[in-house]
């Protein structure tokens, strides 16, 4: 999709023609493009005056776009998104070099406008610090398996979309840990604050909200910006009722989850003076939204993938069933059991590699001025350390673009750990929830593959099912119904 294209998706004609006015003076009062005199840039294709090589990409899936130059430019290369620099790093050795080896100088997160709008540097996710905190329940997950099992029963083995019951089973994993109790999948003010969630992870990442990161004074005339803003004021407005009511109730010997642990800090924390705390209401708020965000739709995700995964590939599945028969039986597996399906865990790990749900990886931004792999890249610089350049690097992976469990299994069929799996990035800004994530994936994967088969809807071949996925900040699986069929 060209800009000029995905402008006139939210503006009328005069205020597109105010807007490229604008741009014009913005152009005229501007310097350009300076070179820096520090040292050698890394290469990239020209840019052309404030929309910089904005007509290159394919803004609807930017990162294909990246990959596609890298043939170019090589595995460090620059684009300008409209005026701004970025630096690209391609490929699992260039991409682990910088945020293992060189982890302080391109540890910080970049904080762009459309996030700025969602936690104004609070919270979890995009704080700059040693803000974050990481918990999880094994117990809880169990509990929630066997909601989700009679949900999928009421549809009886016909058609339906996994989107919202996975969803909501998963996030009621986050609800317990953070609240001390879950939500019934009919509770309105349950499902609606998924899917605002939801909704809102998925326009972050369109293109007119990748627009007005670039040019952040549209976004009056921005849909997306509009809708976004609006969730985050109900949500808000949801979690303040939510919070208030444990603080009533608040007991400092029984705590039953995250907020009500954040709430006698933050007590205390006023009680003693204490100045520069982390526990204020503010990051509590955004904490609970990060933890909501992060926990649900790409957990979700992955485990629709998974299944999407297994109707497609019903040899697949055969073999995993056949390993979870066999080893577990009819008992709830549990997190131990991982260590004894080596098959079934391959096929997780193989899923979150080929799912690629987080493609260009979230922002960083160097710290302090660096020279890497023999260029400089000055301080404040916005850098993509590439994800799927890496799940699927050519030189890491036997079949980079293709279903293969093999990938994480000896001769002997036993697993083995890559390195260059990184569904969950590297260095200082791993992802803080991974091992909820895995212990998550695990349990709901291997609970629902041994009670249901998984098919496509009659008539509907595997063929059928697309794997290219529906992009937001996040890669989705493209929409499909599937059928859960039990299991005698």
């Amino acid at each position: 999709m060209s800009v000029v294209e995905s402008l006139l998706q939210f503006s009328s004609t005069g205020t597109l023609l105010g807007a490229l006015l604008f741009l014009l003076v913005l152009y005229l009062l501007s310097s350009g493009y300076e070179s820096q005199k520090e040292g050698k840039e890394p290469p990239g294709p020209k840019p052309l005056p404030l929309l910089g090589n904005l007509l290159t990409l394919d803004l609807t899936r930017p990162f294909d776009t990246f990959c596609e130059l890298s043939k170019t430019y090589g595995n460090i290369f620059q684009v300008f998104l409209g005026p701004k620099k970025t630096v690209v790093l391609v490929g699992y050795k260039t991409v682990r070099e910088a945020l293992v080896n060189h982890a302080e100088e391109f540890g910080d997160r970049d904080i762009a406008p459309s996030f700025r709008i969602m936690n104004d540097k609070h919270g979890i996710i995009f704080s700059n610090g040693e803000n974050w905190k990481e918990i999880g329940s094994e117990e809880k997950i169990i509990e929630e398996i066997q909601y989700l099992k009679a949900e999928l029963d009421k549809f009886e083995g016909k058609p339906f979309n996994t989107t919202q019951p996975v969803n909501y089973a998963v996030s009621n994993i986050i609800s317990s840990i953070v609240y001390g109790s879950r939500f019934e999948y009919t509770d309105p003010r349950f499902t609606e604050m998924v899917n605002r969630a939801n909704e809102n992870v998925h326009f972050a990442g369109s293109t007119s909200m990748m627009i007005y990161n670039i040019f952040p004074w549209l976004g009056p005339i921005i849909k997306n910006k509009r809708i976004i803003v609006n969730n985050i004021v109900q949500s808000r407005q949801h979690m303040t009722k939510l919070i208030n009511g444990l603080l009533e109730t608040l007991n400092p010997h029984d705590r039953r989850g995250f907020v009500e642990s954040f709430l006698i800090r933050k007590q205390n924390d006023e009680q003693s003076g204490k100045k520069d705390s982390y526990f204020h209401q503010d990051n509590l708020m955004m904490s609970v939204t990060d933890l909501f965000v992060a926990g649900t739709d790409t957990t979700g995700m992955t485990l629709r993938w998974g299944l999407m995964f297994m109707a497609k590939y019903p040899h697949i599945q055969d073999r995993v069933q056949e390993e979870i028969d066999r080893v577990i039986g009819g008992r709830q597996p549990v997190v131990e059991d991982r260590k004894k399906l080596p098959y079934t865990d391959a096929v997780i790990h193989e899923t979150q590699r080929l799912a690629n749900i987080v493609p260009l990886n979230l922002p960083h931004i160097t710290s302090c001025d660096v020279t890497f792999n023999g260029y400089f890249i000055k301080k404040g610089t916005t850098v993509v350390p590439l994800l799927t350049s890496v799940l699927k690097d050519p030189n890491e992976w036997e079949k980079p673009n293709s279903f293969y469990p093999e990938h994480f299994l000896d001769e002997k069929g036993q697993f083995v750990k890559r390195d260059a799996f990184m569904p969950f990035s590297a260095g200082r800004r791993m992802c803080l929830g991974e091992s909820l994530a895995r212990m998550e994936l695990f349990l709901f994967f291997t609970s629902l593959l041994q009670s249901y088969r998984f098919t496509t809807p009659p008539g509907v071949s595997g063929d059928e099912l697309d794997l290219k996925g529906v992009v937001g900040l996040t890669l989705n699986p493209s929409p499909h119904k599937l059928c859960a069929i039990r299991r005698s």
